[in-house]
């Protein structure tokens, strides 16, 4: 087994004892992504619409730092504390995967870390 992590400073820091993502033969594991600022470590001020896309455009800054891209992304799920703002999650999603989207699981949980309302991860695979 090969194992590599991917550490890129185009998204956040971990908050805790895991990494950005782990590179294991021609798979990619992004670990949960929450709408943290790489920059400032802050959460985001915005909507959910803007944490949306914050949390997608750090998992696709850990996807640039590996060589990857969207298109590389075969699964990824999707943890939001309010099913009402699906509508929006699936209007965002579509800015990053345009064509022939990945799988996909979406479900509402009671809480996520630093109180946030979204997290998404991802699993990816080399050609």
């Amino acid at each position: 087994m090969t194992k590599e992590v991917i550490t890129t400073s185009g998204a956040p820091k971990p908050v805790g004892a895991y990494s950005q993502a782990v590179k294991s033969g021609n798979f990619l594991f992004v670990s949960g992504q929450i709408p943290l600022d790489p920059e400032t470590g802050e959460i985001i001020n915005g909507d959910f619409r803007e944490q949306t896309r914050r949390v997608l455009n750090n998992i696709m800054a850990i996807l640039d730092a590996s060589g990857m891209s969207a298109e590389n992304v075969i699964k990824t799920n999707v943890y939001m504390t309010d099913l009402t703002n699906f509508p929006i999650v699936n209007e965002v999603y579509a800015e990053f995967f345009k064509s022939d989207p990945p799988a996909r699981a979406a479900v509402e949980v009671s809480k996520l870390p630093l109180n946030v309302e979204i997290e998404i991860e991802c699993i990816a695979e080399t050609e």
